[in-house]
């Protein structure tokens, strides 16, 4: 896997289209954050479907996925890579369900203020990345071997897992309370 230094913004990426991409971001991000306003440690761990689904475990899996995701898009090194042998295979799949278990002692505030502090960070970046910069993408068994992603992909890949998550998010709270984020 290539991993090239991080490039600056090209003349062809307005500044409308960072305008944009940033506020999709940040709207969806509200979203997740207004459905835990005010939960319980009861509720933040509460599975209330048939999956392993929890408020705090959308919220931590979103705040590593976005993370991770911005590190691939600024170049940096980035921990994605799938392992072809079984063992290996296995602790990726572990560290996967871990990424949606939240400690004992873990608030909502703890994973929203975990959540705004990478969302800034992501927010800082975007306006210095060249979105049409291409860098292939990690080996797994989702994508194609050698498949790339420009940096606008991969900003709209977090739009559409946050936008998706935000309405895993919505059905486990309006099941716990009644409590809708909108409508």
């Amino acid at each position: 896997m290539t991993t090239a230094a991080p490039t600056t913004a090209t003349a062809a990426t307005t500044t409308a289209e960072v305008a944009d991409l940033l506020d999709s971001l940040r709207t969806h991000r509200a979203f997740v954050r207004h459905t835990l306003g005010g939960v319980t440690r009861e509720q933040l761990t509460a599975r209330t479907t048939v999956s392993e689904l929890t408020l705090g475990g959308i919220v931590k899996h979103l705040t590593a996925v976005e993370a991770e995701w911005m590190r691939f898009a600024k170049g940096q090194p980035h921990v994605m890579d799938f392992p072809s042998d079984p063992a290996g295979l296995a602790a990726v799949e572990e560290a996967f369900r871990e990424e949606f278990r939240i400690a004992d002692d873990q608030t909502a505030e703890d994973l929203l203020a975990e959540y705004a502090r990478v969302a800034a960070e992501t927010d800082a970046a975007i306006p210095g990345l060249d979105l049409d910069r291409s860098r292939e993408l990690p080996v797994a068994p989702w994508f194609e071997p050698g498949a790339t992603r420009t940096v606008r992909r991969v900003l709209l890949h977090l739009i559409a897992e946050i936008a998706q998550h935000a309405g895993h998010a919505d059905i486990i709270r309006e099941s716990i309370d009644g409590q809708k984020t909108m409508g």
